[in-house]
């Protein structure tokens, strides 16, 4: 068995059911679930047929090897050792060519992104740094040219946020955040600490992928849907019907709730974005969970309780620890330049999973 043959095995059954599909009359009468199985076809092309072409590779060499064992004339072992050599060298690239294409057909990594951002340890201080970070991964959406979208906030007096939901979507948006799951630790001199000691404080952060309604789909008898009124602000903005929405998965018990917007309707289609997205984690988590080593491959676990960066304000320094990676540049990276770290995390992830495949 070579690197990687278990998932080129699984992605090649995968293919072969989609090529099945796409010639069913039912797929072929339904337009959007015809497109989406041919895009998910094209998508594992390149990476099926590189399969392929090594296992072929690969069953040549052992027959070339099971004629050497036996005696040959020396010119006959001569030729055979050079063409062994030869498809030694064409099985090596293929391999480096698998990789590249798994690498850049993740089936994940076109995905747009809901973030969810919580205050965690620290009160107040911990609100207003759940803002900071929701500003610096606004900032960073707006620098590379992708939408945001909030879903559902809860603000508190001062400018914080309890937590607040919010979808990005645009070209590498997963693979750029997908490592920004985890705690976030703030130090620095909170703005109502009369004596100026350094707090710390914490905030987490989750990035989950959105998927289609037709990815993951939920039965409708296993949802709860409870509508109420706003807590919005007074005056003559205040609320006057039950447009809030709150949907409950009774299976999970996981629960999404949106007031954001004014109609009904808005606030129900947001907060089933966020419960299908939820779902999906909960059940990736579990998956996960079950792959010990792939766990040990990945930056980190993605589990919501590890500690993956500090900010500290006093020396102008953001670490992150799954990486070892200190830079003196928190103004620069809290006004969206992530880009530095985001490329550190990927390199550190492929390097990793590279150093897994050739183990």
């Amino acid at each position: 068995m070579f690197p990687l043959q278990e998932r080129l095995e699984k992605l090649e059954s995968r293919y072969q059911e989609l090529e099945a599909l796409l010639a069913s009359p039912e797929v072929m009468a339904d337009t959007n679930q015809y497109n989406r199985y041919a895009k998910e076809l094209s998508g594992l092309k390149d990476a099926v047929y590189l399969f392929r072409a090594l296992r072929k590779n690969q069953k040549e060499k052992e027959e070339l090897e099971t004629l050497l064992c036996q005696k040959h004339e020396k010119d006959f072992v001569d030729l055979a050792e050079k063409e062994l050599k030869n498809l030694q060298e064409k099985g090596d690239d293929l391999q480096e060519r698998i990789r590249g294409a798994l690498a850049q057909d993740d089936k994940d990594m076109g995905k747009d992104v809901i973030m969810e951002i919580r205050q965690g340890t620290g009160g107040l201080e911990a609100a207003l740094f759940a803002a900071d970070l929701y500003r610096m991964y606004s900032k960073y959406a707006e620098r590379k040219g992708w939408s945001t979208e909030v879903m559902s906030s809860h603000p508190t007096d001062v400018g914080g946020f309890k937590e607040i939901v919010f979808g990005i979507k645009g070209k590498d948006a997963y693979k750029r955040l997908k490592f920004e799951s985890g705690v976030h630790r703030v130090q620095r001199v909170p703005a109502t600490e009369a004596q100026g000691r350094i707090h710390t404080s914490t905030a987490t952060v989750a990035v989950l992928f959105e998927p289609e309604e037709v990815e993951f789909a939920i039965d409708a008898k296993d949802l709860r849907i409870d509508t109420y009124r706003s807590s919005g602000p007074g005056g003559q903005h205040m609320q006057k019907s039950d447009s809030a929405v709150r949907i409950t998965h009774i299976p999970s018990g996981l629960v999404a709730a949106c007031q954001d917007e004014r109609s009904q309707l808005k606030n129900k289609n947001k907060a089933m974005r966020i419960l299908r997205a939820r779902l999906l984690d909960m059940k990736e988590q579990e998956e996960r969970k079950k792959i010990v080593q792939e766990r040990k491959s990945q930056i980190g676990t993605g589990d919501r309780s590890e500690k993956i960066r500090t900010y500290n304000f006093p020396d102008r320094r953001i670490t992150d620890h799954r990486i070892n990676l200190t830079l003196f540049k928190m103004e620069s990276i809290l006004e969206g330049d992530l880009d530095e770290l985001s490329d550190n995390l990927i390199r550190a992830s492929e390097e990793k999973q590279e150093g897994t495949a050739k183990g």
